[in-house]
């Protein structure tokens, strides 16, 4: 009981969000970001305490050849997509979107991971209308930006995409790349 007003005195578990997502009796997809990845989680609610199915985090991106920051919007819609696989492969057809504390706002990276769910088959509750552009899934925004700024100001182009073109991946290539992946994603959870 102590545990549950301190956790509502800190700002970390809005109550009132909780029970009405219990309420749908559905599995939760849980979805967190940091500064350097997002996470998707499936859990299921027990009496005795919440039950984490399985995790997916933004990292294990890299075993399919991501080559590009793992909390960008692409990333979320790729971890989404792996999430939504995972899922699937567990015999699990519905669930709830869970952003936590997170601020709702249109076309942001937690609703393209929860696209990608859908998109690998999973029945999610989700408004069109706040899903990002086909688009800025696909990276194209971060590539033009990318181009635009190398034509305009190359020094400042070179000191933004450092981390990329120090690892050899240009950014102007993020859509090719993220559309690699995805076909990877895919086929592995077709085979497997």
């Amino acid at each position: 009981m102590f545990r549950k007003l301190k956790r509502r005195r800190e700002k970390k578990t809005d109550y009132y969000q909780r029970l009405g997502l219990l309420k749908s009796g559905l599995p939760r997809l849980v979805v967190r970001k940091s500064n350097r990845y997002v996470l998707a989680q499936l859990v299921k609610y027990e009496p005795e305490g919440d039950k984490v199915v399985f995790t997916v985090l933004s990292k294990k991106l890299r075993n399919f050849g991501w080559r590009y920051g793992c909390a960008n919007l692409p990333a979320a819609y790729l971890t989404g997509l792996l999430a939504g696989f995972e899922a699937r492969r567990r015999g699990i057809d519905k669930a709830i979107l869970d952003i936590g504390l997170h601020v709702s706002t249109k076309g942001n990276k937690i609703y393209a991971l929860a696209k990608g769910c859908i998109d690998a088959g999973l029945e999610i509750p989700l408004g069109e209308e706040v899903v990002p552009s086909e688009e800025r899934i696909r990276g194209e925004h971060i590539a033009s930006y990318a181009a635009r700024l190398k034509e305009e100001n190359e020094k400042e182009y070179a000191k933004r995409f450092s981390a990329y073109l120090s690892s050899n991946a240009p950014p102007e290539r993020i859509p090719e790349n993220f559309e690699e992946v995805k076909n990877k994603i895919i086929e592995s959870y077709k085979n497997g």
